[in-house]
């Protein structure tokens, strides 16, 4: 099941919606093939951890990685100088997104708040912690913990380490 429509990608995609036409002007359905292989190898590479191919309504997360993929080849079939800062900042996001995703697939706590498998563990992909804060009476009683201390490193005639 591909993750966008046509219509979608356009709004997703930092290029303008005109190249998209452009490209599907000149190859019809190029963009949707794009999106449909993308989709699936994405579910391929999620698929042991989270409920790939997911369900509506998609996570924005995984329509961002196929945008982010998919827009250097749309960009590469309508043309551009491959020598273009911009292209390069394009390329960049496709592969920052592929690096994203596996980590999202090789994660044990859940890098990323996906649906999860059923028979993996039910929720959420992400593993919450306690807190991790301390907390005193007052907001202000911090700093006068840290001046006793620092009272004591001086009068011992020794730094923290000592």
């Amino acid at each position: 099941m591909p993750y966008l429509t046509l219509d979608r990608y356009k709004i997703l995609a930092l290029i303008p919606g005109g190249y998209v036409d452009e490209v599907e002007q000149a190859s019809p359905g190029f963009t949707a093939a794009a999106i449909d292989v993308t989709s699936q190898w994405l579910d391929t590479q999620l698929r042991k951890r989270y409920a790939a191919p997911f369900q509506p309504p998609i996570p924005g997360i995984i329509e961002q990685w196929v945008t982010r993929i998919i827009t250097p080849d749309l960009l590469a079939k309508r043309g551009v100088n491959a020598t273009d800062e911009q292209f390069a900042y394009i390329v960049g996001r496709a592969e920052s997104a592929e690096k994203e995703i596996q980590a999202a697939a090789n994660s044990e706590t859940g890098l990323y708040d996906l649906p999860l498998r059923a028979d993996v563990t039910k929720g959420s992909g992400i593993v919450h912690g306690g807190p991790h804060g301390y907390s005193e009476q007052s907001p202000y009683v911090y700093q006068d913990v840290q001046v006793d201390i620092a009272r004591g490193e001086d009068q011992a005639r020794r730094g923290t380490g000592g």
